[in-house]
């Protein structure tokens, strides 16, 4: 049996390294042709756009193993199947479970893998795009806004900016919303302005040269105040950029994608430990008197708390259920390669796409109901690798009732 299973892995081998390349590729070209337009003009060293690319090309690995394995069973039991070489392994006494135990051992190897670059890598690779990205905004701070489009790279405000100078700093066409005070609006718009960081970088500003500034109260009461300018200046917090400096030469991490298995579960605990906390103090307050808008204060800090703990869970579980979909396609793709009876790369990929798709729309899915507390986070994510592996299980058992065999 030994010599079946290195012919079933020698023949696994040419299809995933293939596979993987293309959807690596493939991704790695979306990517560029998103941000392209970013980095083009900007004055941006090529050795930080390769830097950065490369930093965000880690989490394809962990997109890309899973559907590579797919791809690859499929296209190796579909050969097989083609050459008439199932059949008579099956008819020879061997069960459709024992042809997928090759595979299935490379799937759980892969899976480890894919794992140890899920939890270890990937966040640490986060973390240091976004500590690059935040020291190429503190060189060029116009690399955060998108020529012709509103940007909110700044937390509370909508920038719309019509062309920038990467050489001389100069905005031209410049809207401001600031979103930042609930009872009014305001947008700015200048004909032009400049923007840099002040000295000990702790805020950005932002220079707008004839505009004009309109404000309204919330809800429309009719209080609405407009004025013109030669000459305004705007001045921003650094960390509404989304990062904020250590006592050293670090950043914190603020960012639940830079944050690893254990760090997710310390995080989850301190938000479930912040709403028993909220609980007991909501327990105090039901049935006094003239404490309503404190008790509703309390309800949405504990929504607010919720809502935390199941980000942090959700991603918590992403971090092993993802990798594990290796062994889940596996074993589905093993009776898919089968039944489809064709190994070609198309039908692999066309039957691998579908599949994929359906798993990240469960996915994605489930994020969503556990976001707003419809569904437990370990159940919104497990769910899609528990239906793929029970979809596997029931084809290998469909196969195994079509061939009788000795069961070895």
């Amino acid at each position: 049996m030994k010599i079946i299973d290195r012919y079933i892995l020698k023949s696994f081998v040419g299809p995933f390294m293939l596979s993987f390349i293309t959807i690596v590729f493939v991704l790695a070209l979306q990517f560029l042709a998103g941000f392209a337009d970013r980095f083009l003009g900007k004055g941006i060293g090529l050795g930080d756009v390769a830097e950065l690319i490369m930093l965000q090309s880690a989490w394809m690995v962990v997109f890309a193993v899973p559907m590579a394995v797919l791809v690859s069973v499929i296209m190796v039991y579909g050969g097989m199947t083609n050459a008439s070489e199932t059949t008579i392994l099956r008819a020879s006494g061997l069960t459709s479970f024992r042809l997928a135990a090759p595979v299935l051992v490379i799937a759980a190897v892969l899976s480890f893998f894919a794992e140890r670059v899920n939890n270890a890598v990937i966040p640490q690779a986060n973390y240091r795009s976004k500590t690059l990205m935040a020291d190429i905004v503190r060189a060029k701070p116009a690399f955060g806004l998108t020529e012709g489009a509103f940007s909110s790279f700044i937390e509370g405000y909508s920038i719309f900016v019509k062309d920038t100078d990467a050489s001389s700093r100069e905005l031209r066409g410049v809207r401001l919303y600031d979103l930042t005070r609930p009872g009014s609006r305001t947008l700015v718009s200048a004909e032009k302005g400049v923007i840099g960081f002040s000295r000990d970088d702790r805020y950005l500003v932002m220079t707008l040269f004839n505009g004009e500034i309109h404000s309204m109260q919330l809800p429309g009461d009719g209080k609405y105040r407009a004025m013109r300018f030669d000459r305004h200046r705007i001045v921003f917090e650094s960390s509404g950029f989304g990062f904020s400096r250590t006592a050293g030469d670090g950043r914190v991490r603020n960012d639940i994608r830079e944050l690893s298995a254990a760090e997710l579960l310390e995080a989850g605990a301190a938000a479930k430990h912040d709403m028993v906390l909220t609980q007991k103090r909501m327990s105090a307050l039901t049935g006094s008197t003239g404490e309503s808008e404190r008790l509703y204060g309390e309800r949405h800090r504990l929504e607010k708390h919720q809502k935390q703990y199941n980000r942090y869970m959700t991603e918590y579980h992403k971090k092993f259920a993802l990798p594990l979909a290796c062994f889940a396609f596996a074993l589905v793709g093993v009776p898919l390669g089968i039944l489809s009876r064709r190994g070609g790369f198309g039908a692999g990929a066309a039957l691998s796409l579908l599949f994929f798709v359906l798993y990240w729309a469960i996915i994605i899915t489930g994020e969503t109901f556990a976001e707003r507390n419809l569904i437990d986070p370990a159940l919104s994510i497990w769910s899609a690798d528990m239906l793929v592996v029970l979809a596997g299980l029931m084809l290998l058992r469909r196969l195994n009732g079509m061939v009788g065999g000795t069961g070895r």
